[in-house]
């Protein structure tokens, strides 16, 4: 039976369209560069296969599960009568020719995005998705060229990293890129793909202000599988904080209904462990910084009912302290309903950002709210505390290098982060990377950082926790069952290299803290020659 024709595809390069081997928090590792060196050119098949793995598909090659905004736009799509489908890359080449529309979606199409630009500033590669993406993109420009010649294909690139294209206007002309949609799409993108149907001209580029933001109503419920059962449960942030685009977004939370039919959608296709997703999970329901525990449980209550295992994307430290401490133990309540005999852990992204509290009072007062965040250390660590009991594994993220961070501000940070040692926990540095200098070559980023002597001490030390609770966490924790043996032989393979490598380099990052040093002792006599 000959494949159909799509009036739209929606489709992404390979570091996108993965299920990571089921763990979802493994596909991080396309955020980083093929470093591990292997013998007869096995390097990258040894981080395809281990960060990135293909997806299934069915005879049409449509992925059986997809990214999940990408699912939002094509289910909103077909709700408007559109003859649209998401298409795994490695198919999309048969579609193209005859193709209206060409939907392209993306979290870090240039590697621009933390922790991507992190591995740039370290190692002075590219990472795996910005790779990925390029060879991508250079594969099917001939196609692309052919069909907007022939039949006035349109291309549009869209997710939460379509700013980046505004600082390549050469690869916008290079690769034929009609429209760059930014924001949330639900609102716009029907409108706009109607248009580009029809043949009418087309805005360059679009973005979607807090004012076109769409209402729970004008949100699509997915119609096919996510990867990993990905399912969103609301969308804003009410912290505030200065680096942080999510805030500026309206919060809304999906009724439990809303919630249910997705759940079953994942669960009817077979994919029975998932992800709750929001910038702040624990808030669900709730109408400020505070979680709102009867919505909460409910909402636990019927995501077990579809779901073996459940995760979170993202919690914040204060709302396990809060919950906790100063709401009838919440957290050991929501633990008890996750954990069973399916399930020994569950995890979840957060942002510590810095041990700083001077900096914290600068540009995150919101992460310590209700809180005063004169009490950021007590939280943090009581929190940390609450986690490894209960079983909830964090990713925590720090930033290196802020803007008006001193030495003395990462001095706390480091007594922060070995009050946090006795803490099962993954800690992941994120450098802070100026847009000036985005379009510079990766490897001269870490010349670029104003890092100081003390970066290099905080550096160390998180390495030193996270590849001690790296271990533990893939042993005991990530990788049950025999079906993961291969993928946790190579992980622990991974993690050891990684270890190597750093012992190797030890003197050399020595000699850097040195060089450092001197500078800034260099740039301290120059002001006092002027001073004087």
């Amino acid at each position: 039976m000959p494949a159909p024709q799509f009036d739209v595809i929606l489709t992404a390069d390979r570091s996108m369209m993965s299920n990571y081997h089921r763990k979802e928090f493994l596909g991080f590792g396309t955020t980083g560069p093929i470093f591990v060196e292997l013998p007869f050119g096995l390097s990258e098949r040894f981080h395809s296969f281990l960060f990135a793995p293909k997806l299934k598909t069915d005879s049409w090659g449509r992925p059986v599960e997809a990214p999940y905004g990408m699912r939002k736009i094509e289910a909103k799509l077909l709700d408007a009568g559109i003859n649209a489908a998401v298409i795994d890359p490695d198919h999309v080449r048969k579609y193209i020719p005859h193709a209206k529309v060409l939907m392209l979606s993306h979290h870090d199409y240039f590697g621009l995005n933390p922790p991507s630009s992190t591995w740039g500033v370290m190692v002075g590669k590219e990472p795996m998705n910005a790779l990925f993406f390029q060879r991508f993109m250079e594969r099917v420009a001939p196609l692309v060229r052919d069909a907007k010649a022939k039949n006035g294909l349109k291309v549009m690139v869209g997710g939460p990293a379509a700013w980046q294209w505004l600082y390549f206007p050469e690869l916008v002309e290079r690769w034929g890129i009609d429209t760059v949609f930014d924001g949330e799409g639900e609102k716009l993108i029907v409108d706009i793909v109607r248009r580009a149907l029809d043949g009418e001209p087309l805005p360059r580029y679009v973005y979607v202000g807090v004012q076109e933001a769409p209402s729970l109503e004008e949100i699509s419920t997915i119609r096919y599988p996510s990867i990993n059962g990905l399912v969103e449960i609301g969308r804003g942030c009410p912290r505030g904080c200065a680096f942080c685009s999510v805030t500026l977004r309206a919060m809304r939370w999906y009724p439990l209904e809303k919630i249910e039919q997705e759940l079953r959608v994942n669960a009817e296709a077979g994919i029975v462990d998932g992800l709750l997703h929001a910038d702040e999970v624990p808030l669900y329901g709730s109408t400020g910084v505070e979680p709102n525990p009867e919505k909460l449980i409910a909402l636990h209550k019927l995501a077990k009912r579809y779901y073996r295992k459940i995760s979170w994307s993202h919690t914040t430290l204060v709302a396990v302290y809060h919950g906790e401490r100063k709401m009838g133990k919440l957290f050991t309540k929501l633990s008890e309903m996750i954990l069973d005999e399916h399930q020994v852990w569950w995890g979840a992204q957060i942002g510590l950002e810095t041990g700083s509290v001077r900096l914290a009072r600068k540009i995150m007062p919101g992460k310590a709210a209700p809180y005063k965040i004169e009490q950021w250390h007590d939280i943090v660590v009581e929190a940390a505390a609450i986690m490894h009991e209960i079983r909830l594994i964090p990713a925590i993220t720090i930033i290196v290098g802020l803007p008006d961070e001193q030495p003395e501000d990462v001095v706390e940070t480091i007594e922060l982060i070995e009050r946090l040692r006795p803490h099962r926990s993954l800690i992941v540095p994120l450098f802070y990377v100026p847009m000036s200098h985005v379009r510079s070559e990766k490897a001269g980023w870490l010349d670029k950082v104003n890092l100081y002597p003390e970066h290099v001490d905080l550096l160390k030390v998180v390495a030193r926790h996270s590849i001690y609770w790296a271990k533990d966490i893939v042993n005991k924790f990530y990788f049950k069952g025999p079906q993961y043996a291969l993928v946790k032989l190579l992980v622990n393979y991974f993690i050891g290299y990684v270890e190597k490598r750093l012992n190797k380099i030890e003197e050399d990052v020595e000699r850097y803290k040195e060089t450092l040093r001197q500078a800034r002792a260099a740039a301290r006599k120059e002001v006092l020659t002027f001073a004087s």
